[in-house]
């Protein structure tokens, strides 16, 4: 298997350490690399995988949506996300996402318990904040989005049938999807300080939420694992599509 991950930046990537352990427990040859793409250059970057005998490609910031664009298949969790993260090249470039599923399972793991009816929030409205949305609305959890362009925030909110963010009784689990960069109001860095759970989708040197908000926050290196898992056995699947066919 030939495998890689496209984005920028990509230096901080924990993917090619996961993905090769993947490979040597699957007891697969492989390889797994890292490849800097900057934004406008996601769909001629997938080509020349593409072209150059690649099995699959995990997809970072910026290019989730370019990378959807780019797809000639798109899975369920691509189309309801408007964004892919996980590519397989077959007969066709078949696009689905994992960074819902990645999120959900890193949440019940820390909860020891289901989703289900639980009140989470969501930071931002960008693509990875589509993908958890969509898998906390198909899982039955009441959700919640704050992001500083209020229509995008009401878009997201529409499209996946959660509320603004409440000014009262905050959600009692958050998961931000925000840059390490962003700029969060102080009223909702008050809201934030009551949760009873705070995930921070970015980990390593990006993860910078714990510190801003004086409190402990889970990194995203849990949900980074999951949605690993995922895209692997995404293309573990598509390989056996292929073997049988």
């Amino acid at each position: 298997m030939k495998l890689a991950v496209i984005g920028d930046p990509v230096d901080h990537s924990a993917s090619p350490a996961l993905h090769r352990a993947y490979l040597d427990e699957a007891e697969i040859d492989g390889s797994y690399v890292a490849i800097r793409v900057p934004l406008g250059d996601g769909a001629a970057a997938i080509r020349r995988l593409r072209e150059q005998a690649y099995t699959g490609c995990n997809v970072t910031y910026p290019l989730k949506e370019e990378a959807e664009a780019a797809c000639e298949s798109l899975t369920e969790e691509a189309r309801r996300a408007e964004a892919v993260n996980t590519i397989f090249f077959g007969r066709q470039i078949v696009g689905t996402n994992t960074d819902g599923i990645g999120a959900r399972t890193a949440i019940e793991a820390l909860l020891d318990e289901s989703i289900s009816l639980k009140r989470v929030g969501v930071l931002g409205y960008g693509a990875t904040a589509r993908a958890i949305l969509a898998e906390l609305h198909d899982n039955d959890a009441y959700t919640f989005v704050w992001g500083r362009d209020a229509e995008q925030a009401d878009r997201a909110c529409r499209r996946f049938e959660a509320r603004p963010w409440p000014s009262t009784n905050p959600p009692e689990i958050v998961v931000s999807t925000l840059p390490p960069e962003a700029e969060i109001p102080q009223e909702i860095v008050d809201s934030l300080a009551r949760a009873d759970l705070v995930m921070d989708a970015n980990y390593g040197r990006r993860t910078t939420l714990a510190r801003r908000l004086g409190r402990e926050v889970v990194p995203g290196d849990a949900m980074l694992e999951a949605q690993a898992r995922a895209s692997f056995d995404f293309w573990l699947a598509h390989l056996d599509r292929v073997a049988g066919a």
